[in-house]
């Protein structure tokens, strides 16, 4: 057994006429080798879990493209989970990918919560979050700085001369949500508008949640000039909406975005927006989980960069300091 052991894993020496005869053997007897065993012993990943809520969503589709590419170069497969928006699917879900045996999870939630099914897992092995935080649960979590990011897009708009602008924020639960919330804020604060009169809508990062709150926030006694979006699927939703009404973009309503998702650029106006590494985040939190299987104390995380992506779908008020 060792001398197969030797040759299979080349992790000994072996005669060159015995290394054959056990490679004869392998072929004869078309050998293949239990993975998860052998990944045991090492102390080393066979197949992790990835909790995703929505793969049309190209932002949750290229996290999930950095996780499989870190999967695939230690040769460790993803079971993929997609259970929706709803938290009783999500926790149906967990609970079928708990039935795996896998040897961690990453966690992308939709919800601001994690279901039971997730706790017990993180009983029996590591889970990393990914994009979100959960207050009160210690969790690593690989995050990007979406505030610094809101702060900047906001302050962009602003700089354009805008001052009736209205917010389309995301789902008030989810961590995100709230840290872009907070980055809008600090920019308004900045250029002396209280941040409590901008008018807040807050919608599901779906697309056509984004043209529902267009459709509320234009409706208001004062139009706002600008629309600052927390995610690009519902600036897309606004601008499907200003399209529809016969609105000119941005000339008479422009739109900011968060995400840079790829058809982001294709659009007209092309939208400015906060471009996430959302493959270098997969990337990480794969990364970071394969230190924990292996009980080795991963790196200390700091939020990933975001940068702003200036387009054209922001036009410069009359008087402003860029005009």
């Amino acid at each position: 057994m060792s001398t197969v052991s030797y040759v299979l894993n080349d992790s000994g020496p072996v005669a060159p006429d015995r290394r054959t005869r056990v490679l004869d053997a392998v072929r004869v007897l078309e050998y293949s080798p239990n993975e998860s065993a052998r990944n045991l012993k090492r102390r080393s990943a066979s197949r992790i879990g990835m909790v995703v809520p929505d793969l049309t969503n190209q932002f949750f589709a290229m996290i999930t493209e950095g996780v499989h590419q870190a999967a695939s170069a230690r040769d460790v497969l993803v079971v993929l989970v997609v259970p929706g928006s709803s938290e009783q699917s999500e926790e149906a879900q967990t609970r079928l990918l708990r039935s795996q045996r896998v040897d961690g999870v990453i966690y992308l939630t939709s919800t601001g919560s994690m279901p039971e099914a997730c706790y017990e897992l993180a009983r029996s092995g590591p889970v990393v979050l990914v994009d979100e935080q959960i207050p009160g649960i210690d969790l690593p979590a690989v995050v990007c700085d979406s505030r610094r990011g809101a702060r900047q897009v906001a302050q962009h708009v602003l700089d354009k001369g805008h001052r009736d602008v209205a917010i389309i924020g995301g789902p008030e639960g989810l961590w995100t949500a709230q840290q872009r919330l907070a980055g809008y804020r600090e920019a308004l604060a900045g250029a002396g508008i209280d941040p409590d009169t901008v008018p807040v809508y807050y919608g599901d990062y779906q697309q056509s949640s984004g043209r529902d709150m267009a459709e509320r926030a234009l409706a208001a006694q004062t139009r706002p000039t600008a629309l600052i979006c927390a995610n690009d699927l519902m600036a897309v939703g606004a601008m499907e909406y200003c399209r529809e009404q016969g609105l000119r973009m941005p000339e008479d309503v422009s739109i900011v975005g968060f995400d840079d998702l790829p058809l982001s650029s294709l659009l007209t106006p092309r939208l400015t927006t906060v471009r996430q590494p959302a493959r270098d985040m997969g990337y990480r939190a794969a990364t970071v989980l394969f230190d924990l299987i292996e009980n080795r104390t991963p790196e200390p995380m700091d939020p990933l960069p975001t940068t702003l992506q200036d387009r054209s779908s922001v036009c410069t008020i009359s008087g402003s300091v860029n005009e």
